[in-house]
């Protein structure tokens, strides 16, 4: 069962992902070490395959990033 878009939110605001810019019912989230993810739908919607797969690759980069910093 796929997850809703509120969850990916919820999982990228953990990851300390930051919204930075709205157009439409497009989002733009991006975290401080670079990685950056786009999310369309509203928050009650099914997040599709691609969009759970770009979030967590985008939060498995953010991980890498921190941990080479360190």
């Amino acid at each position: 069962m796929p997850r809703k878009l509120r969850e990916l939110r919820v999982a990228l605001r953990a990851a300390r992902f930051i919204l930075v810019r709205t157009t439409g019912s497009h989002e733009t989230w991006e975290h401080p070490s670079g990685p950056t993810l786009t999310l369309a739908g509203k928050d009650g919607a099914d997040a599709q395959f691609y969009q759970e797969r770009a979030a967590r690759a985008a939060i498995a980069a953010a991980r890498a990033a921190q941990e080479e910093q360190r």
